[in-house]
């Protein structure tokens, strides 16, 4: 089995002995704070959404194009995030986008019209896509150094955060303004933000002794700074990038069309229809729990395998079925296999191109993201509802097949 999927835990004597394993250990922790905080206070955003434009006035049309505002500011910023991160460090970028997430999420409910709304929504999303990939370029590191497959746990943070940000918002929204409740959400998220970013301040992305520079130019304990990827380098991570595209296409598309799909053309009652996202959501943040586990009995690229093939059978359950509690198991078991192929995808993109890698991975995966919703709609015009989504399982599929074809990329990265 090539190096790529085997799994190694840190020596105790490892990297400095007990302290350098407590200290990771609490840079764990402190990152996986932040992907919660990412969630929360993105959800949080998001169910004040009605309120913020009956406040503004907005058409639907006009609301759409504010929130294109959120999508251009991420895409823009996590092109560049890259280089910041090698320039000034993971750690430091993710504390200032965290900084700047928390207060820019109370700015919509200061707008009074749409154009006020997406340019506030700019500066929103520049942050949330800021620490997307600062925070994935810091856990890649991490990965790395405590030499087990933990991503999938940080990833799960962030969807854990994301359903207490939306389930809070949901009960406040009927007794707070939304300026109160996102002012409150600045208040929390730079409250966590004081407690695990000095964290991140103190201690250093970690390096492994094999990471060092070799040679009369060495520094000792100075790391390597990634030099310009390679043309394979560079394709591997699209690959990389384009199956991180396919798992988002799926939740975008889940998120925007499962309701509908199962109250449209299976006439489920409204709540039954509402619980459709929150079944997928759930099953994949039990997936994403089990992550770690899961890969150190597969391996990564038996893991994407599995992932896909199982999200494809899921999705095409979950569209073509002929009742309601057959679509909910679908979804259910769509979710499941969607749940690690994403987190698995960036940590290799990250392994083998280090914040750049996860810059490209990051932006195609919320490319997909963005895909998703109108792709669905346009497939849905021109065929149906139960064909258009039927385009998640083949994507699902396609993305079990590259990470097969890519099983052998970065094996001298990736332990």
């Amino acid at each position: 089995m090539p190096l790529l999927n085997k799994v190694r835990t840190a020596a105790p004597g490892g990297l400095g002995g007990d302290t350098a394993i407590h200290s990771l250990s609490r840079l764990r922790s402190a990152l996986t704070l932040f992907f919660a905080l990412d969630g929360f206070l993105f959800a949080g955003w998001v169910v004040r959404i009605p309120a913020v434009k009956q406040q503004t006035g907005a058409s639907a049309g006009d609301l759409g194009l504010a929130l294109l505002g959120v999508s251009a500011g991420a895409v823009v910023t996590m092109t560049l995030t890259g280089r910041l991160c090698r320039r000034f460090g993971s750690h430091a970028v993710t504390v200032a986008t965290a900084v700047l997430l928390s207060l820019s999420v109370a700015l919509p409910a200061l707008t009074r019209s749409p154009l006020a709304l997406g340019l506030v929504l700019l500066v929103f999303g520049a942050a949330y896509g800021g620490i997307n990939v600062a925070m994935n370029s810091a856990a890649v590191d991490l990965v790395t150094a405590l030499r087990r497959p933990v991503m999938p746990s940080f990833h799960a943070a962030f969807s854990l955060g994301g359903m207490l940000g939306a389930g809070i918002g949901g009960l406040l929204a009927g007794s707070l303004s939304p300026g109160t409740h996102l002012l409150g959400l600045t208040v929390v998220g730079l409250a966590l933000t004081a407690v695990a970013g000095p964290v991140l301040l103190r201690h250093p992305a970690p390096v492994l002794p094999e990471a060092l520079p070799r040679g009369p130019e060495a520094e000792p304990g100075k790391p390597s700074g990634p030099g310009k990827p390679s043309p394979a380098a560079r394709r591997t991570v699209i690959v990389f990038g384009v199956i991180a595209l396919c798992t988002a296409y799926g939740e975008g598309a889940l998120a925007d069309w499962g309701a509908l799909h199962l109250e449209q053309d299976l006439g489920a009652h409204p709540g039954v229809a509402a619980a459709g996202y929150s079944v997928f959501a759930l099953t994949m943040t039990a997936g994403r729990l089990s992550g770690t586990l899961l890969l150190e009995r597969l391996g990564q690229t038996r893991t994407l395998v599995a992932g896909g093939a199982t999200a494809a059978a899921g999705m095409l359950l979950g569209a073509l079925a002929p009742t309601v509690w057959a679509t909910l198991l679908g979804f259910a078991v769509t979710g499941l296999g969607l749940a690690n192929i994403f987190p698995v995808a960036v940590a290799r993109a990250g392994a083998v191109a280090g914040p750049g890698g996860v810059a490209t991975a990051s932006t195609l995966g919320y490319g997909g993201m963005l895909l998703g919703p109108p792709s669905i709609g346009f497939l849905a015009d021109w065929f149906s509802l139960p064909v258009a989504l039927t385009t998640v399982a083949v994507l699902a599929a396609g993305a079990a097949a590259m990470g097969y074809w890519a099983r052998n990329a970065g094996t001298q990265h990736v332990s």
